[in-house]
């Protein structure tokens, strides 16, 4: 009982530790969840295979940025997601093996 209870309280220390970690990445430290990446070298196409696949044209400065917000806000998501049901797994665990573990005790006591 009291394994559970201790793996109920890790699982709320945990979610509770992931949610302030995303609020502090939200509106302290903004630029920590950006990830800089070294633009991939491409090789130039010459004219008669280019004309054959069609044009392509690398992103532009604006397309690469609405990507990396997009990004940026999905893995607020998800990681809000894993962090909240952490919490809801790790409340009704704890607090119910506890129940259990504190009526023994009164159990024990009395009689």
């Amino acid at each position: 009982m009291y394994l559970f209870a201790l793996v109920g309280l890790v699982l709320i220390t945990i979610g509770c530790v992931r949610l302030v970690s995303l609020a502090l990445k939200t509106y302290v430290f903004k630029q920590a969840d950006i990830y800089y990446e070294y633009p991939p070298y491409m090789k130039p196409v010459p004219a008669l295979e280019d004309a054959a696949r069609g044009t392509t044209t690398e992103p532009t400065k604006e397309e690469i940025d609405e990507y990396q917000k997009k990004q940026r806000t999905s893995n607020r998501q998800r990681e809000a997601a894993e962090s909240i049901a952490f919490i809801l797994v790790g409340v009704p665990l704890y607090f119910y093996h506890w129940r259990v573990i504190q009526k023994e005790k009164t159990t024990e006591s009395s009689s």
